[in-house]
């Protein structure tokens, strides 16, 4: 019945038209309102709320919105290799010994662009921790995320996913429609934490990674040097 009534509605837009619709005419339509559509879904998914998933197994959390997974329960982190918004090479593997902070954003996603001023003021602060801050720019072409870092001062690096295809790639951790959202990789290129939603402050952010790196947070804590791991999984 949903199908139909679907249909229904195409048809008529076909038909606003004076005359019998050619072939064509109704096409053009029916390619306008799948457009729209998507439009509706990719807006949807860049989300202001907690995104709720039932692909939660393993993540121990209060309210879904972070989590963060026990060492024995933490999986390698999926191969994240492409090119920096400002032309470097990039391999989430070459980072073994360092945690790594992976935040998914967009320029096109508002609830992004309010994020990306505290996850700046988080930067300095991640490095002292052995931290490395990186942005995953998904869905969209180079320009126009080029254009809004260039214009909030921005200076961590964003690796282009234009495709969505990295993003994907974390698909057992994160919901697709979950932007932002951030993925925290341990030492030992696990993944080890997600926050779903924009990080609410830096200290929530530090608390996060202090709680991967296996340091109970503390606002008076001194942060220590990073320890390249043993040996890798």
């Amino acid at each position: 019945m949903p199908a139909q009534s679907s249909s229904t509605s195409i048809r008529s837009i076909g038909t606003q038209h004076r005359g019998r619709p050619s072939g064509s005419r109704w096409w053009t339509a029916a390619r306008g309102v799948v457009g729209v559509v998507l439009l509706c879904v990719l807006a949807a998914g860049c989300a202001a709320k907690p995104f709720a998933s039932n692909g939660d197994a393993g993540f121990v959390s209060g309210d879904g919105t972070i989590a963060v997974l026990p060492e024995a329960d933490r999986r390698v982190a999926p191969l994240v290799q492409g090119v920096t918004l400002d032309g470097r090479r990039f391999d989430l593997a070459s980072l073994r010994g360092r945690i790594v902070v992976l935040n998914v954003w967009g320029s096109w996603c508002g609830p992004c662009r309010a994020e990306a001023p505290l996850l700046q003021r988080a930067y300095p602060r991640l490095t002292a921790k052995g931290a490395d801050l990186v942005g995953l720019d998904t869905r969209e072409s180079a320009e126009p995320a080029r254009a809004f870092i260039q214009a909030a001062g921005l200076t961590y690096p964003s690796v282009s996913d234009r495709d969505g295809r990295l993003q994907l790639a974390f698909s057992d951790t994160l919901p697709p429609a979950a932007i932002p959202s951030t993925v925290i990789v341990d030492a030992q290129g696990r993944v080890a934490a997600r926050i779903i939603g924009p990080v609410d402050s830096v200290t929530t952010l530090l608390d996060v990674v202090d709680q991967v790196r296996g340091v109970a947070p503390s606002p008076t804590a001194t942060p220590r040097p990073s320890q390249s791991p043993s040996g890798q999984s």
